[in-house]
């Protein structure tokens, strides 16, 4: 009886789960039509990071992380792929490399990952805020221009003058900025008045890149904060919203988004050449959390990786990966990896809602950023 039931719920799953797979299938078929595949430079945090932290600084991470698809730890926080794999492989283009990877031959054609898991935007020239990430693309950028005008044997793997004037370039950061203040102590109205120093550098961030040729942009607010099992599991004070997430650090989140959207409908009129669309992950995640059940998630506010069991699974001292930590069964259906990143299995549901265009402002099919 009991195997019966387990067999039943899993197919209830796999009913629920085959439409946002056929969906996603769906987008990546029209968007990788792309004949010639696009450069991409991405700026942010652990939410996009796909093995910097490591290559640049050592930092083991070890498995369970990369279980799901890669079969091994490859530095990325979570089971399997982020969103922004999803979005390179949609685009028919390779997953990007960490800038300061050495070890992948230089091999950076189709772009260079700068994120790094930690990062915010302030304070500045602190490893690896934004600005310091701006100042390695200009190192890149130079760099990779001198090597095509010379006949050194690199140049034929680095991106070429008119790769970095078409490239796409995208930025993810704020969320540390934000989940940092209120770690320190600051006050809810503290953390508010610190947002809009946070929207200024992302601003200059964007005006930089434009200088230097970038026209292309695409730019992701903040998720919500207050549904992070590390949040949750650490704040003492408790105001919860009707989800069971903390409602101060979901206003803090919202009014951030705000700026950044006005930020960027701000940056339109100033730079006129210049595509800029505003991705509202807050509204897909909050959505998954509200409506898990509607997925077919249980639990959508407890990790899969990490320690202590219900109702979050997490502990700061020993966290996923880490011993003592323990994992979810593969197959389980569980929103939050680790406490802090989205597991494969969610990921795949926030890429397929990001590509619809339906949560994009202006609403822009991604394969618009294919090259040519």
């Amino acid at each position: 009886m009991a195997t019966l039931s387990l067999y039943s719920h899993s197919f209830f799953l796999l009913l629920i789960l085959l439409p946002v797979i056929f969906n996603l299938q769906h987008h990546l078929t029209v968007a990788g039509g792309c004949q010639y595949p696009p450069v991409i430079f991405n700026f942010g945090d652990s939410n996009s990071d796909t093995g910097g932290l490591v290559a640049g600084l050592g930092y083991t991470i070890g498995l369970p992380n990369g279980r799901s698809f890669f079969r091994r730890s490859t530095g990325r926080l979570s089971d399997g792929r982020l969103v922004i794999d999803f979005l390179c492989q949609s685009l028919n283009t390779s997953l990007l490399n960490p800038y300061l990877d050495s070890l992948v031959g230089s091999k950076f054609q189709n772009g260079a990952n700068f994120a790094i898991v930690g990062s915010s935007t302030l304070p500045r020239y602190v490893p690896f805020v934004l600005n310091v990430q701006l100042m390695q693309f200009l190192h890149f950028k130079a760099r990779a221009i001198e090597l095509a005008s010379t006949s050194d044997p690199l140049k034929g793997m680095m991106v070429s003058e008119s790769g970095f004037r078409n490239a796409l370039y995208m930025i993810d950061i704020g969320q540390n900025d934000i989940a940092d203040s209120f770690s320190k102590g600051l006050s809810y109205s503290g953390v508010v008045k610190l947002i809009p120093n946070v929207i200024s550098e992302i601003k200059s961030a964007v005006k930089t890149l434009y200088d230097e040729g970038g026209r292309k942009f695409w730019v992701h607010n903040t998720g919500p904060l207050g549904c992070l099992p590390q949040k949750l599991s650490m704040v003492k004070s408790k105001d919860f919203d009707k989800h069971g997430c903390l409602a101060r650090y979901n206003s803090a989140a919202k009014l951030f988004n705000e700026g950044l959207e006005h930020m960027c409908r701000e940056l339109r009129i100033e730079l006129r050449e210049a595509n800029i669309v505003y991705v509202d992950i807050y509204a897909i995640k909050y959505d998954l959390i509200a409506n898990s059940t509607n997925y077919g998630f249980e639990k959508p506010l407890m990790a899969c990786c990490g320690y202590g069991g219900p109702p979050y699974n997490y502990n700061v001292n020993i966290t996923c990966g880490h011993g003592g930590s323990n994992s979810c069964e593969e197959r389980s259906r569980f929103i939050s990896w680790d406490g802090i990143h989205y597991t494969e299995t969610a990921n795949t549901i926030v890429a397929m809602k990001v590509l619809s265009m339906q949560y994009s402002t202006p609403p822009t099919p991604f394969h618009f950023f294919c090259g040519g």
